[in-house]
């Protein structure tokens, strides 16, 4: 099972899919409600926007009951990254025993505020949502439409080439780009990250976790992820210490790297 992260869609893991198909993995994966070819949640399309994060948790539980469990008696392996991370470990602290295991790539445990103090960043998006901007754009959010970065300008991969591929699919499928979040999208997002920090609830999640931290992330914060893995019972903890937040796209060197411990865990 393959979880994307947030403004992600299928079509952008054709090579991660293929990867996983010749190691005799079958793939199941889908488009999060709000992003690819899924239906989106304004009438502007471009906003990453979601009420809260218990959605989520119902298209993943949708898709585990309706399409995975058909698939196997076996509960599946899942493979997640970023917000797709995020939301699995959720399952995996709420649903014990409907994944036998999961590899998570940069989960998203606290994002970064660019500077800013964290509860200045809290404190602002509380107000926007009180103030009725929760469908609008958060500050600068606007200006991540895929079709106004370049390589010089984009935060998650070292790997042109890659980056490239992705820009050009999006060039002719310009119905499946997304921008960054709503502060309606934000809030969720720390109501649900202030859960998963919260005591006791890492301590819950029995089933083995690989974490693979990017140690180069300027989109969520790898101290935060790799605090919270050693609170995992069988939590294990591999450091890409030269990638950006996107490890699955990330140059030939550093996913050579992860699929050697993703092969060694799985």
């Amino acid at each position: 099972m393959l979880l994307h992260g947030q403004t992600e869609f299928i079509e952008k893991y054709d090579e991660v899919v293929a990867e996983l198909l010749a190691r005799g993995f079958t793939v199941a994966t889908f488009d999060w409600r709000g992003q690819g070819g899924s239906a989106r949640a304004l009438a502007d399309p471009l906003p990453a926007h979601v009420r809260d994060f218990a959605q989520y948790d119902d298209d993943l539980k949708s898709f585990l009951d309706q399409i995975v469990r058909p698939l196997s008696e076996t509960p599946p392996l899942a493979l997640a990254h970023s917000m797709g991370a995020h939301i699995l470990l959720r399952t995996l602290h709420d649903r014990p025993g409907a994944i036998r295991a999961a590899a998570v790539t940069a989960p998203m445990i606290q994002v970064s505020t660019r500077g800013y103090p964290g509860w200045l960043a809290r404190a602002v998006c509380a107000a926007e949502n009180a103030l009725g901007q929760g469908d609008a754009f958060a500050w600068g959010m606007a200006a991540r439409d895929p079709f106004l970065i370049t390589f010089d300008t984009q935060l998650v991969t070292s790997d042109r080439e890659r980056f490239a591929a992705t820009q050009k699919f999006l060039g002719d499928h310009p119905d499946l780009r997304l921008a960054g979040p709503t502060w309606g999208w934000l809030e969720a997002a720390y109501r649900s990250m202030a859960r998963l920090r919260a005591p006791g609830f890492a301590e819950a999640i029995t089933a083995p976790v690989l974490v693979c931290g990017a140690g180069k992330d300027r989109i969520c914060v790898n101290a935060a992820a790799q605090d919270f893995t050693r609170r995992l019972p069988n939590g294990t903890w591999v450091d890409m210490f030269d990638s950006e937040h996107e490890i699955l796209m990330e140059n030939d060197t550093i996913r050579a790297r992860f699929w050697s411990a993703f092969d060694a865990f799985a």
